[in-house]
């Protein structure tokens, strides 16, 4: 790309046969009209394309039609466009497709162009007085308001130097577009070349692509690979943002692409079926736009069916934009801020348009205020504020810096920037989804995380009303949609830090829960706990102990699970417990009889605790799994964690 020099697209707008096929031919040299059909007609029917320069800029000039039986393909051409030349025939004046062609090129949110009357050699001075008297009542209140208005004749030459100086004045004074530097084209040609494969053309929205490039083909979402570029019919190595592009591609039939996808750089763009919008109608629609409203939705090249879900009410003031969503017919892709614009498919007329807010949305129902709240934080000036808001919405999901600048408008290196002083203010956090696996999250995405995991445990306890503590496994069952075991430890292990839970290795508790028992239930309790410590070393199971609760057989699990929380009992066992007291004689009379480094059978650990075989296995491995012995062969020894200076275990 040439150093100093700024690319520029300008597009030609007006009524059906007021010369603007003429007046690109003779400011360019190049007769856009391309197609046999358009030849015999003498008519424009699709887009065609020539270049020009004006000073230091660089000009793609996109000639469009203006039948209004062509409108999708004036509007497949209108939305890669940065400048206008809005072009009114002197004979004939303002028509309805220079009314419509001008809605359009406001509702996409155009910076700037030029009003060129054409044709001024058929009619006398006068009357363009006249003309022009008609033209600036047209544009007034538009972007086209206070543009200069240049008289030209493409068969005498009248006016076209003053046309381009007029162009090269507006390119000086236009400021550029946000570029994200992120390469994308929407495709609106696709073709073969002998020799050469598939080619597509397009108007290279942002970013530049090189000989060599992986792209990705959407919404196809398949890899492709840059064989050729040309620019204008010239080899380059490189195009970048505001140029016309013909781009070789591998890895995909012409057939196969058509008008409407789109090529960008990889993970930058995501396709989508719903839109979050901000939009109005049009001054000149026949109809209001309407709450579920079925609609053509031009974006980019595309042309798809939509259905408009209006999220606010009609505003007071007539004109201003409101939220609402585009539930499209197939998958489209975006970028925050991109302008759209909204058709009635019959009979045919621009009702309305705007800009995205949110590609890749999700359904937003108009109750749900905290979605829409963040929805117009997306709306926001202050970049910061969009780019908490993506991340909000965005959740656990993975993203990268080239994603939130599609979901953003951002430049990547802006989105850099604005993360970095988001991490520097502690709005950033790192929570676990894996085993070696962190992620990083907004502060109030943790915050809404940790609220869940919170409301689920007050749940379980009320489910649960006899239990001191929740099962931590039960809590992970209680959150599926959180995400995993590794996420739900770390909210925990936020929360315990904050004093908002109790929790243990396997429990988990609201601090200010107490289990809620019956008269009934807490003399149960009672005769559980004096039959497992009259039981000392043969304890009865809890098999036995539901035998013997009788009628109140089935609170008895949850009353052993509350004696355990409550360290009265230890589980050596599936349903095999001890009193804590038994439990401690048990740790000194091994510790004892081991200190010597001798070792012991299970016959004889079974002697030394007074109890049978039924119990003494279970007991060895509950042994060994605390550290307090370790198993050779068919003997015990000490283990290591009962070693001289080694701290005693607890109830366990």
């Amino acid at each position: 790309m040439d150093e100093g020099v700024r690319d520029f697209v300008v597009g030609t707008a007006g009524h059906i046969d007021h010369g603007k096929t003429a007046l690109v031919r003779a400011l360019t040299g190049v007769d856009t009209d391309r197609l046999p059909a358009e030849k015999q007609r003498g008519i424009t029917i699709d887009l065609g394309f020539a270049a020009m320069e004006v000073g230091d800029y660089r000009l793609a000039m996109v000639d469009v039609p203006g039948h209004e039986r062509f409108i999708r393909n004036m509007l497949a051409g209108a939305s890669g466009l940065d400048l206008a030349l809005l072009i009114v025939a002197a004979d004939d004046s303002v028509m309805p497709q220079t009314r419509e062609h001008l809605e359009i090129l406001r509702l996409l949110g155009l910076a700037g162009g030029v009003v060129v009357v054409t044709k001024c050699d058929l009619v006398e001075p006068g009357w363009i007085d006249l003309v022009e008297e008609e033209i600036r009542a047209l544009v007034r209140g538009t972007f086209l308001e206070g543009a200069a208005i240049v008289r030209t004749s493409s068969t005498t030459g009248q006016g076209l130097e003053e046309l381009r100086r007029a162009l090269a004045s507006l390119c000086a004074s236009v400021e550029p577009r946000n570029d994200s530097g992120v390469f994308r084209m929407a495709v609106d040609r696709s073709f073969t070349v002998a020799g050469h494969g598939t080619v597509v053309t397009g108007t290279v929205a942002s970013g530049s692509v090189a000989l060599g490039d992986e792209l990705d083909w959407l919404p196809a979402g398949r890899p492709v690979r840059v064989r050729g570029l040309h620019r204008h019919d010239r080899p380059v190595p490189r195009i970048g943002r505001g140029a016309r592009a013909a781009i070789n591609l591998a890895g995909v039939h012409h057939a196969e692409i058509r008008r409407g996808q789109e090529l960008a750089a990889p993970g930058y763009l995501e396709p989508t079926r719903i839109l979050t919008v901000e939009i109005v109608g049009s001054d000149q629609a026949v109809r209001p736009l309407h709450h579920r409203g079925r609609y053509k939705l031009h974006l980019g090249t595309a042309e798809v069916p939509a259905v408009l879900s209006l999220l606010e009410e009609e505003a007071d003031g007539a004109g201003r934009p409101r939220l609402g969503q585009l539930f499209v017919a197939e998958p489209i892709v975006a970028v925050h801020g991109q302008p759209f614009v909204l058709r009635a498919e019959s009979p045919p007329a621009t009702l309305g348009g705007g800009r995205v807010v949110q590609p890749a949305s999700r359904r937003i129902r108009r109750r749900d205020r905290l979605a829409i709240d963040r929805i117009s934080r997306l709306r926001s000036a202050d970049e910061r504020d969009r780019l908490q808001a993506a991340l909000a919405f965005l959740g656990l999901a993975p993203w990268t810096e080239r994603r939130l600048s599609a979901l953003t408008g951002l430049s990547v290196p802006r989105v850099e920037s604005a993360l970095a002083a988001l991490a520097a203010s502690g709005a950033l956090v790192e929570l676990p989804v894996g085993p070696r696996r962190m992620v990083r999250v907004l502060g109030e995405v943790a915050a809404e995380l940790e609220d869940r995991v919170l409301r689920a445990l007050g749940r379980l306890h009320a489910a649960h009303p006899r239990q001191s503590a929740i099962p931590r496994a039960h809590l992970v069952a209680a959150l599926p949609d959180v995400a995993n075991d590794a996420l739900v430890s770390g909210l925990l292990d936020r929360l315990k830090a904050q004093g908002r839970i109790l929790a243990e290795a396997r429990t988990v508790a609201l601090p200010d829960h107490e289990p809620k028992l019956s008269q009934g239930e807490r003399r149960l309790k009672i005769e559980l706990s004096g039959a497992i410590r009259s039981g000392g070393m043969s304890p009865p199971d809890a098999a036995e102990l539901a035998a013997s609760a009788g009628p109140r057989s089935a609170v008895v699990p949850e009353l052993l699970a509350l004696l355990r929380d409550e360290q009265q009992i230890v589980e050596v066992a599936a349903g095999l417990f001890l009193d804590v007291d038994a439990e401690a004689e048990l740790r000194r009379r091994v510790r004892e009889r081991l200190a010597d480094g001798s070792a012991v059978t299970m016959a004889e650990l079974r002697d030394l605790l007074g109890t049978t075989r039924k119990y003494a296995v279970p007991i060895g491995e509950y042994l060994d799994r605390i550290g307090l012995t370790r198993r050779e062969g068919d003997v015990r020894r000490l283990g290591q964690m009962a070693a001289p200076g080694a701290e005693a275990a607890g109830p366990g």
